[in-house]
Parts: C-alpha cells; structure tokens; sequence
C-alpha cells in the first residue's frame, strides 16, 4: 500500500498577518503498487500531450484551469482513494493557544488525518514531499509512527521524496489543493474539480466544526 500526502495553505496562525485561513492536507492512497504505476504513467503522458518536459511539476496553485481540469480528468479512471483535513484557522474558531508552534500545528493536522485514515491503511509506505527542515521531518516521521502505530502497524515506512520528480506527489498536491478552493474559495468553480474526482473521496473533515 502507498501514501502519498501534501498540503495546501500554510500552518500559520496569524491569519491577520498574511497567513491563509485554511490549511489542507490530503492523504492519496493506492493499495495496488501496478496501479500506482500505471498513473504514474499516465501523468507523464499528460505532460507530453501538453508540450511539457517530463521532469516539469504539475502544482494545483499555479496551473490554469484548462491544466487543473486535463489532470484530473487524466488521473479519475485509475483506482485510488482519498482522505482530507481542513483546518479552519479563523481565530474566533481556534484556540491557537493549543498549538506552541507552527510544527505542533502541523503534526496535530496530520495525526487527524492518518486518524481518520486508519481503517483503511495497513503496512503503508509513506510518501512526503522532502521540502522543508530535515528535523520537522524527521519529528513528523516519529511523531504519526507513534500515534497510528500504537496497537498495529499500519505504517510501515516514511519515505522524504522530492515533488518535483514524483508524480503521485504532485497529485496529492492537487488533492489538497482541490479540496482547499473547495471549502475556501466562494468562486463560481470552486466545486467543479472536487466534482472531477468526487469517486474517489473517502472523508473530508472541515475542523473544528
């Protein structure tokens, strides 16, 4: 089984500074490795069909809709589901005394999301993009093996990739980047990607309620 998770929006709290209000995590999950591959594939075409180099990165934020839609459509037929969190920040709706720090924020997003998850995982391979501070990975990797792990394995292994040379990260980059414009955009689209791959959505918690 493979995981692959990203985030949209940023762990922030000082919504009034610049930070954005929802912070999203997606996690994508394949339970057949073929599979897996197969849309890997498939992506990699896509980026030919388009006139792209195969080492470019599809990124939900900064692609046109006319990409946002021939990705989606391209990755749909294949058979992986997936989870999300959202994390309203609005601060009459967070206690942001909760959370020392941009790391504990992140972790405690995470850990909802694998919760919400673990019916579903068993012996995962954990895939994460690599960008970022060595050590918030590495507490991050031994803080959700703690947490999920407790009674059986359902992670495995926690992989650091980089995005840029992983497809299926890039696809979980659009997972969560679809269901952030969904729950915080008020555009007249904002439910028409998420309606795209609505057959693989499994639950998406907006929190707290």
């Amino acid at each position: 089984m493979l995981v692959f998770i990203d985030e949209s929006g940023d762990p922030g709290l000082k919504t009034d500074q610049g930070s954005s209000r929802f912070f999203t995590i997606g996690l994508l999950v394949f339970e057949d490795h073929d599979e897996a591959q197969a849309c890997d594939d498939r992506i990699t075409l896509l980026k030919r069909e388009l006139g792209w180099s195969e080492d470019s990165e599809f990124h939900f934020k900064t692609n046109s809709n006319r990409v946002r839609q021939a990705f989606l459509e391209a990755v749909a037929p294949y058979n992986f589901f997936y989870y999300g969190i959202v994390i309203d920040k609005d601060p009459n709706r967070l206690d942001s005394d909760l959370f020392k720090n941009k790391l504990a924020f992140y972790k405690y997003a995470c850990g909802l999301v694998f919760e919400n998850a673990k019916e579903k995982l068993i012996d995962a391979i954990v895939v994460m993009d690599e960008a970022g501070s060595l050590l918030f990975k590495n507490q991050l990797s031994k803080y959700l093996r703690g947490k999920i792990n407790r009674e059986t394995r359902l992670i495995k292994k926690i992989k650091m990739r980089n995005s840029e040379g992983n497809n299926l990260l890039q696809l979980a980059d659009y997972v969560a980047g679809v269901i952030n414009r969904s729950v915080s955009s008020e555009k007249p689209d904002a439910e028409v990607f998420r309606r795209i791959i609505a057959h693989r959505e499994i639950y998406v918690q907006v929190w707290p309620k």
